[in-house]
C-alpha cells in the first residue's frame, strides 16, 4: 500500500469510531433525532377585571376637619378588655392600664358578618352625643376587600375575587354599611377605607396575587367611595406609611393610583383625606428612620405626610387632611428594619387621640386597639406569616385581632408619653 493511500485511509479512519464504521464495512447508525424544543413557560394569567363604577353624585361631606369641636366616641368593648387585663396585673401596672379604659378606638368591619355590630356602635355614639351636647365622632374601618392583604396571609379575608368576591363586597358589605351610615344623618362619622389595598397596587405588582387583584382593588375601593360618600360621612383612604411609600417613586406612584380611583368614584372631593401608619409603629418625629434605610427621604411619619401632601397636590388631589394612627408608635427605635410589622416587641403606646395637633393633621387616632395581635406566630396555624416570627416580633402571638395579654402589658409599660 502506497504511502499516499495510507494517508487517504487515515483521513477516513482518524478515530477508533471512524475506523470501526468507515473502515470495517459496518453500517452507519441512524442520525439522532433532533432535540425537542424547550417548552415555553405558561403565560401568566391576566388580571381579574373589576366591575364598572357609577360615580357618586349625591352631596359629599363638607371639606372640614370632622374632629374639630367634637368628641371622640368611646366604646365600652375595648374598655372591657383592658379591665380584664387589669385584674391580673400588678397594682402599678394596673393603674397605668386604667388610663386606657376610656380611650377611643376604631371599630373594624372585617367581614360581612361584622356589619351586624355597626348599628349598636352608631347608636352608642348617638347616646354619647346627646349627653355631651356636641358632635361625637365614631371611627369605622372598612376592611373586607376581595383578595384582601394580597402581599401577606396574616390578614387574608373571606372574599375571593375570582369567585364573585367583588359583587358580594358591593351588595353584602358596602351597601349594608351605607344603609347604616345614612340612617344617622345627625352624626359625623369617620370611615377609613381598606388598609394596605391601594398601596399594594402602587408597589407590589411583582406579587402574583397583587397583580391579579389590582383592577378589582381599584374598582372595589372606587365603589366604596361612591356609596359611602354621604353628607355626614368623612372618608379617608389608607396611604400606608413612611416605611412603605416614603421613597419618591413609591409615593408618586401611589398618588397616581389614588387619583385614578377617585376619578372613578366621582372626584377628589368625595373624600376628606388620607390615614397613615395604620397598625404600624412609625414615630412622629426624629431621624430614627435613617438608621433603618438611609435612602428613604421620609425618616418619620410627619415628614412622610409633608412629602405625601406634595405628591398628592401634584397629582391633582390638593387640600386634604391627614390622620395618623398613634396607638403603638411611642418608641422610635422599636425595630431593626422597616419591614417588621407584626407584634413588634419593643413598641409602646403613643400619643393619645386628639384633634388638629399639627398643620395638615386632622387628628391623632387609635385605629389599631393596643393589645390586639397583628398575626399568629405559630407556623402550623392558619394564616401564619413568617413575619410574625421575625427577630423583632413578640413570641407566642395569637391570631390577628385576638387579645394578646403579654403584649398589651409591654405596650403600656413602654408608653410614650408615659401613662
Amino acid at each position: 500500500m502506497s504511502s499516499g493511500k495510507q494517508m487517504i485511509r487515515w483521513g477516513l479512519c482518524s478515530s477508533v469510531l471512524g475506523w470501526a464504521l468507515a473502515c470495517s464495512g459496518a453500517p452507519k447508525p441512524p442520525p439522532r433525532p433532533p432535540e425537542p424544543p424547550a417548552a415555553a413557560p405558561p403565560a401568566p394569567p391576566p388580571p381579574l377585571p373589576g366591575l364598572p363604577v357609577t360615580p357618586a353624585t349625591s352631596p359629599a361631606a363638607p371639606q372640614q376637619n370632622p374632629f374639630v369641636g367634637a368628641d371622640f366616641f368611646v366604646d365600652s368593648g375595648y374598655g372591657k378588655k383592658v379591665a380584664a387585663s387589669m385584674k391580673a396585673a400588678p397594682p402599678e401596672l394596673a393603674k397605668k392600664m386604667a388610663k386606657l379604659e376610656r380611650m377611643p378606638t376604631a371599630l373594624w368591619m372585617i367581614s360581612i358578618a361584622s356589619v351586624g355590630a355597626l348599628p349598636s356602635w352608631l347608636d352608642g355614639a348617638a347616646k354619647q352625643q346627646k349627653k355631651s351636647k356636641k358632635p361625637v365622632v365614631p371611627i369605622v374601618v372598612v376592611y373586607d376587600l376581595p383578595n384582601r392583604d394580597c402581599s401577606s396571609e396574616s390578614s387574608a379575608g373571606e372574599l375571593d375575587a375570582a369567585n364573585g368576591g367583588e359583587a358580594r363586597y358591593r351588595s353584602e358589605f358596602i351597601d349594608k354599611i351605607a344603609e347604616q351610615l345614612s340612617a344617622h344623618p345627625e352624626q359625623r362619622i369617620v370611615v377609613l377605607l381598606e388598609p394596605d389595598s391601594l398601596p399594594n397596587v402602587a408597589t407590589n405588582l411583582n406579587v402574583e396575587k397583587c397583580r391579579l387583584s389590582a383592577d378589582v382593588y381599584q374598582s372595589a375601593v372606587a365603589y366604596a367611595i361612591s356609596k359611602l360618600s354621604l353628607p355626614n360621612v368623612y372618608l379617608y383612604l389608607d396611604a400606608a406609611h413612611a416605611g412603605w411609600l416614603g421613597w419618591d417613586a413609591n409615593r408618586n406612584s401611589a398618588a397616581k393610583v389614588f387619583k385614578a380611583v377617585l376619578d372613578k368614584a366621582g372626584g377628589p372631593d368625595r373624600i376628606r383625606g388620607f390615614v397613615t401608619n395604620v397598625s404600624n409603629y412609625n414615630a412622629l418625629d426624629g431621624e430614627w428612620g435613617k438608621k433603618l434605610e438611609p435612602s428613604n427621604p421620609c425618616p418619620n411619619e410627619l415628614a412622610y405626610i409633608e412629602k405625601l401632601n406634595e405628591s398628592l397636590t401634584a397629582a391633582g388631589i390638593p387640600n386634604k387632611g391627614f390622620l395618623i394612627d398613634t396607638s403603638r408608635n411611642g418608641v422610635a427605635d422599636a425595630r431593626s428594619r422597616w419591614g417588621s410589622w407584626c407584634n413588634v416587641k419593643n413598641a409602646g403606646v403613643g400619643e393619645r387621640p386628639r384633634a388638629a395637633p399639627r398643620p395638615l393633621i386632622d387628628a391623632y387616632i387609635w385605629v389599631k386597639p393596643p393589645g390586639e395581635s397583628d398575626g399568629v406566630s405559630d407556623p402550623n396555624a392558619p394564616r401564619y406569616d413568617e413575619s410574625c416570627r421575625s427577630p423583632d416580633s413578640a413570641p407566642d402571638a395569637p391570631q390577628a385581632g385576638e387579645w394578646f395579654e403579654p403584649y398589651f402589658r409591654d405596650l403600656v409599660t413602654k408608653a410614650n408619653p408615659p401613662l
